[in-house]
Parts: C-alpha cells; structure tokens; sequence
C-alpha cells in the first residue's frame, strides 16, 4: 500500500515547532512494508486540508494526519476529514468517559471546550489515547483509509505504536519482525562502508543505516510466512553482523546508552560517581533519568571553575599551573580524586572546552574524560579494555586504576560537543566494565 503523512498546525509552518511526526510515521510505516509517498504540512485551514485530501488519495490508499484533534476553534481536522468522507460527528460514549476520568485522575477542571475532544466521525473506529485528552480514529471507503491522530508527539507515539501499529499490520501480507541495533564509535559512512557486503543485494531481511548524533542506529527487517520465520531471519543478520562491527554494538533493543549502562552497573552491584566541568552535570541526568538509577547512583559533583577541583575535590593544584585544566592529567586527578571522595567503585571525568570560542591555545572541542575505578573490586585487565583513543597506558596505583582520552571533536557548536562528551563518558564506562 502507498501512503502519505499529513501533519496539521499552523505553528508547523511557523516554524515554532519541529515536525517529528512526520519522520516517526514514516519509519514506522516504512518498517510495516507501506511505500510512504509523499509528506504534507497545513495550517489550520479546513479548505487547504481538504485540497491536500485530494491530492493524496490520487496516489495513496493511506493518510496518516498528525494535529488538529484538541478542544479549540481552530482544531478542524475532524471535522473537515467527517465533512470529506460524508460522515457527521457524535459523541463517543467511551471517549467522553475517558476524557472525565483523566480529567478527574488530574485534579483539573473539565471546561466546555473540552467535550469537543469526545465527538467523533459516526462510521470512525477510535484508537483511545491513555496519554492525553484526544483520541484518534480511522475511516475508510472505497479502499482509502485515513487515520487522524492527534499532534503531541509523546501522545502520537504510543497511540501509533499500540493500536494503530496492530491494526496497520493487517493490511499488509506476512509476518513483520524487525530489531534496531544502537551503535557507538563509527559513523553513518563507514558504518554503511563494512555493512555493504550484507546490504548488496538485500531483499529479505532488509538492512538500513540511521545516524544520530554521536551514535547510529542498524534496523534489520523481515516479512516472512510466519513470525517464527521473520524472528529467525532477523536474527541470523544480526550474528552476521556483529562479525563485522561487534564491538561498536551496544544493544540491540533500541535502547539508549545511559539505560544501557544502567543495567550493567544494576546486574554487576557498582557504584558510579562523576566529576563534571564542561558538561556541567549533564552526565549525571542522563544517568538519573533512568528509572532505578538510585542503586547505582548516589552523587555527582560539577567543579565548573578550577576553584572548585581544588576546593570541593582535592585535585593537585599544581597540575592546575602546569597544564592547566584542559588537560589528560587534570582529567586523571579529578577522576581518582571523584572516586575516593564519593566512595564509588567506578567515577568518570571530564573537562574541556566545548565552545563556541577557543580558551588560550586550545581549540573548541578539544575535551578529555577520564576514567578511575577500583580493580580490588572489578578486577578489569586493561589489556582487556577495549577503547580506541588513550593517550597513553593505564595507571594503577594502590588498587586504582585509571584511563583517560582526548575526544578532540573539531567541532564549534557548543551543544554538539556537550552532548558527544557525555556519550563518550557513557561509552568509556560501559567498555571497562561489560
């Protein structure tokens, strides 16, 4: 089937708002076989929605339609996709009992407006939202679907994921089973480069590359007879490809670094700390935002100013004068020094220039994380740790090993550089202790 995604909202062609709608649609309908055709953005205007109507549905069997489903005037995609396809309104039982109920379980008040969010095409099937106030629905006649689903995305997400996923499985033949691998330390080009043997040729299980930033992402598909077949398919690719690229691989459930990492310091029983300058804590919330994180995680310290990796830490102050901040051996101390203070098992570091503008001589990007952990307790062999990009060998002294590595990303953009350093940070850890 072909298909196209229309979102709706004037604030899309605004610019106040980035449509991510669109291209999580599009993956996902792109995973289910559906040959995604066209993407549309309208305002909020029932007589250009119903034109773009037209002109999908000359070459698609399916419009999926982000936005315009909420309790304000200028909310009309329902009421233009009812008037399209001659239907009328009504009131959702369900729907009007749901919409209560979230807004009793919220401890707000229901206004009028509202109820609007209850009414309904009178042919529609509705997909419930357990996520928000508006639900979505599906009509179809004469073998053109439409699904209207509403705008957030959070709430988007998990509608499309749960019902409307399930039930745009049916329209397409086979069995489709698929799994994402998330990868760190290659990038797009040369991922695609060592894949290409694999990827030549393809016609079941399919193979596709996604980059994202500072780290790329490997969906392996099948569409087979049954399930088991797809399953299986699916997962004699990716023995295949971890031959090639194994040790780059962190998971292969779509799962982020930082849970990742979470899990392993959980299944191993350690205690992580960080000791944060450039980053400015922002190892430590990717690491809090994991649900469980306490058993893992009990405190962090940013020492933004050389000050503070004197005062509140203990770092050499000589290192300081001598090779300044921005440096291997202050990354070291202030690793060591974390986890002596903290009590942890395991700290990590960093501290570096992350820009815009250059410090003294050293450029953007140029940025070191260190690594200090107890080996009494990990009994790591660093002839065993496989990370590219030490500056020199471990250290160890009186059962403290550490490591450090220069990123030097080349980079200006000060956000880029933040975000790659806690990857590293995540990836260096992971690495020593898996």
């Amino acid at each position: 089937m072909k298909a196209a995604v229309l979102c709706v909202g004037t604030e899309l062609l605004f610019g106040q708002t980035v449509n991510t709608n669109a291209t999580y649609i599009s993956h996902q309908l792109q995973l289910l076989g559906f040959d995604v055709l066209y993407h549309y953005v309208v305002g909020d205007n029932p007589k250009r929605l119903e034109r773009l109507l037209d002109v999908c549905f000359e070459d698609c069997d399916l419009i999926i339609t982000t936005g315009g489903l909420g309790p304000t005037e200028d909310d009309l995609t329902k009421e233009t996709i009812a008037k399209y396809f001659d239907d009328e309104l009504v009131y959702d039982e369900e729907s009007l009992s749901r919409l209560k109920k979230y807004f009793v379980d919220s401890n707000r008040k229901m206004t009028e407006n509202n109820l609007k969010q209850a009414l309904l095409p009178s042919k529609s099937t509705v997909f419930s939202n357990s996520y928000g106030t508006a639900p979505g629905f599906l009509l179809s006649q004469n073998n053109k679907y439409i699904i209207a689903l509403p705008g957030p995305p959070k709430e988007m997400m998990k509608m499309f994921d749960g019902e409307v996923f399930e039930y745009l499985s049916t329209k397409q033949k086979g069995a489709l089973f698929y799994k994402v691998i998330r990868t760190y330390g290659i990038g797009e080009s040369a991922l695609e480069t060592v894949l290409l043997p694999l990827i030549h040729g393809q016609t079941d299980p399919t193979i596709a590359t996604y980059a994202k930033e500072g780290e790329c992402s490997i969906r392996i598909a099948s569409k087979r007879k049954t399930l088991d077949e797809s399953k299986a398919a699916v997962d004699a690719m990716i023995e295949e490809v971890h031959k090639v690229i194994g040790r780059e691989i962190y998971s292969e459930d779509d799962e982020d670094y930082a849970k990742v990492l979470v899990d392993k310091l959980i299944s191993k029983d350690l205690l992580i700390t960080c000791v944060e300058s450039c980053t400015g804590g922002m190892f430590a919330s990717s690491i809090t935002d994991i649900s469980g994180a306490s058993v893992c995680f009990r405190r962090g310290f940013v020492t933004y100013s050389d000050e503070s990796k004197i005062e509140d830490l203990g770092v050499d102050s000589k290192l300081i004068e001598k090779h300044t901040a921005v440096s291997e051996q202050v990354a070291r101390d202030m690793a060591i020094k974390g986890l002596k203070k903290a009590d942890a098992d395991i700290c990590v570091s960093v501290s570096g220039i992350a820009g815009p503008d250059p410090w003294e001589k050293f450029s953007p990007g140029t940025i070191y994380v260190g690594v200090a952990f107890n080996n009494r307790k990990l009994k790591v062999k660093s002839s065993e740790v496989d990370i590219a990009g030490f500056n020199d060998e471990c250290l160890e002294s009186e059962g403290v090993v550490s490591f450090v590595k220069n990123l030097d990303t080349k980079r200006h953009d000060r956000n880029k550089n933040r975000r790659y350093a806690v990857l590293a940070m995540i990836d260096m850890v992971y690495k020593i202790i898996k």
